[in-house]
């Protein structure tokens, strides 16, 4: 079946599934699931149907203590019932979600994972919440893109409502909940034909009503709380298999291959990473990369967390594992090791892979970066004659010194592929201009698209760096970009504080948003930046847009000039099909303010084609060093003298 390609963050792949199966919304947002609930609120407002031909009654609540309350309350009055949350929110879910369990409710919870907050607050991302769930009875299912957002959010209803155990279906925060890319997204006739209806009947019968009375919510002595309990074995007993079901229905409808567990790699593997969230699809990348040098390296991708079945983990296995090197995205303090190593240790044990060693990992709580490196480093440490049994990868740790060192990181991006790395400052456009440019070319053109915004926790007035990469084939780089064809920076104030130009590539592309002439330039610049403009032989371009800005009437909101620029340098497609897709653009976005605001837009992106400047780099540039180091030589060549 053919579905039709759209440009959307994961958040949002989510909002448009669950919308589909939900009578009733009970919300209070969070950071970063809030957009899933916004996005819900709007599609209701707007008067779009759900599957059964009505808008979602969207509630927002005074805590996410509430919002649980009430999806308990609604789902036991017969309405099929949604929420969205993360971190210490899902927390204040936990009591209610022991009891819609108990209950056999049909709950779904989208959480964009998030860390919880210990030794300090962090609104960033890592499984510590969704881990702490797993003891509720919640079914949890873990997306690792935002295609598998789209994907998959369809099998956590389907599967709720069919096999009566509530899920909680789970995807990294903000590294998936707020990365955009080209995806394919569900026609609702589509999500319809796979629905049990009978099931959904069922569900509605079961609901309170004074026609039928039924006893619920009793208090139960130990004669007979125990056994009662113990019921709900073959309901759980029976989910594994209602997945597979319907992974299996979306896998004939869309070409996937969605299991409970995916293996992917060398058949013939003898060191495996078992891990699920964002971080596969970087190992993908690499298992790639290792392979096609002739190394047997595999990943084991976990997507039906709970219940975790051992049979499925083992059947995917190549008989030729030597080692797994298990990943988990959080830490347990004083714990043996953490939940999912433990899983994988209790599911290989009595099984074939019974003497296989495991080793246990801990990567990107927090949302530390996880490069290509850090996957590359785990692998050798499985290979080496002394492994490190508990280890830690993405940080330099010299307290308890668990980091694996990092001694190789390839670009392992498929050939092809564009990587455009922006320095911006929190609230100046620069994050919603290259919103607007990802979906231009993912839109007008057949390339892949994605985009991923990483924001100071002080958001508006703090640094935003946005990674964008476009290419021919899917695009599975779930980290920073550190090699980039195309840099700009918005804020020439950067120069001074950040290496803005270290992860250009030779021959690549640098804009910088500044007044300066060439002269000026040669006085601002640090020697260590104009050494690699140099050496790299890059292409160097300026742009006054805060000057454009004043003489046009924006004022300060330069990132329409500065995204008509890039457009210019970067050539991904034509110069003037792109000045013609912003104007489309401004004009949907800006005709309400009135024709003047759309002019000025005009006038902005024409200006920032017209007036982006090449630089002819001085050749002494390659020979310069910043002043600190200067005075440094200085003094030592008096001293020899």
């Amino acid at each position: 079946m053919a579905r039709k390609m759209k440009t959307m963050d994961g958040n949002s792949a989510v909002a448009h599934v669950s919308y589909a199966f939900t009578d009733v919304a009970a919300i209070y947002p969070i950071t970063p699931s809030s957009v899933m609930a916004d996005l819900t609120d709007k599609f209701s407002a707007a008067g779009q149907k759900n599957l059964f031909g009505r808008e979602v009654q969207v509630t927002e609540m005074q805590s996410e203590g509430g919002a649980s309350g009430a999806v308990h309350g609604s789902l036991a009055a017969g309405a099929l019932t949604t929420t969205y949350t993360a971190s210490q929110g899902l927390l204040l879910m936990i009591p209610n979600m022991y009891k819609m369990a108990g209950e056999l409710l049909p709950s779904v919870i989208h959480v964009s994972a998030r860390a919880l907050t210990s030794h300090a607050l962090s609104i960033f991302g890592d499984h510590s919440d969704v881990y702490a769930c797993r003891q509720t009875g919640y079914a949890m299912l873990c997306s690792n893109n935002p295609q598998e957002c789209m994907d998959l959010t369809a099998v956590a209803h389907l599967t709720a409502i069919k096999g009566r155990v509530p899920f909680l279906h789970f995807f990294d925060g903000f590294r998936t909940s707020h990365e955009v890319q080209k995806i394919e997204a569900w026609d609702y006739e589509d999500l319809a034909d796979m629905l049990d209806w009978d099931a959904v009947e069922a569900f509605r019968r079961r609901s309170l009503n004074p026609e039928h009375p039924v006893t619920r919510g009793t208090a139960q002595n130990d004669d007979i709380f125990f056994q009662a309990r113990e019921a709900c074995n073959p309901y759980y007993d029976a989910v594994p298999e209602v997945v597979v079901e319907y992974m299996n229905k979306v896998n004939e409808k869309i070409g996937t291959n969605y299991k409970p567990f995916n293996y992917y790699g060398a058949a013939d593997a003898e060191h495996v990473i078992v891990a699920m969230g964002s971080v596969c699809d970087c190992a993908e990348e690499v298992v790639d990369y290792l392979n096609a040098a002739g190394e047997k390296v595999g990943l084991l991708k976990v997507r039906l967390y709970r219940p975790f079945v051992g049979e499925y983990l083992v059947n995917e296995l190549p008989d030729t594992v030597k080692s797994l090197s298990v990943l988990d995205r959080t830490k347990e303090p004083g714990s043996i090791g953490e939940p999912l190593y433990l899983d994988v240790l209790a599911a290989i044990n009595d099984s074939k892979f019974a003497g296989v060693k495991v080793y246990a990992g801990r990567y990107g709580l927090g949302s530390k970066d996880t490069t290509p490196g850090d996957v590359i480093a785990v692998y050798r440490n499985a290979q080496s004659d002394a492994p490190k049994r508990k280890f830690t990868i993405g940080i330099v740790d010299d307290v308890t010194n668990l980091s694996l060192p990092v001694v190789e990181n390839p670009d392992t991006t498929p050939a092809g592929t564009h990587s455009c790395k922006f320095w911006g400052l929190g609230a100046d456009g620069t994050v919603g201009a290259n919103k607007n440019s990802i979906k231009i070319i993912g839109d007008h053109t057949d390339m892949y698209a994605q985009g991923y915004f990483a924001y100071d926790s002080k958001k508006s007035g703090g640094l935003t760096v946005s990674h964008l990469r476009f290419g021919k084939t899917p695009i599975k780089s779930t980290y920073y970009i550190s090699k980039a064809d195309f840099v700009a920076c918005h804020n020439p104030s950067y120069v001074d504080k950040y290496e803005i130009v270290e992860d250009l590539k030779e021959g690549g592309s640098f804009l910088l948003n500044c007044g300066w002439d060439v002269e000026e330039l040669g006085k601002r610049l640090p020697g260590k930046m104009k050494k690699i403009l140099a050496e790299r032989k890059i292409n160097f371009y300026t742009i006054d847009a805060i000057k454009i800005g004043k003489e046009i009437g924006l004022g300060g909101r330069v990132n329409t000039v500065l995204q008509s620029a890039f457009f210019k340098i970067a050539d991904i497609i034509p110069a003037e099909q792109a000045k013609e897709y912003m104007k489309d653009a401004a004009k949907k976005s800006y005709m309400k303010k009135g024709q003047a605001i759309v002019d000025m837009n005009y006038a902005a992106i024409d200006r920032g084609m017209e007036d982006v400047q090449k630089v002819e780099i001085p050749a002494e540039w390659i020979n310069a060093v910043d002043d600190a180091a200067a005075d440094k030589v200085a003094g030592e060549g008096a001293l020899v003298e």
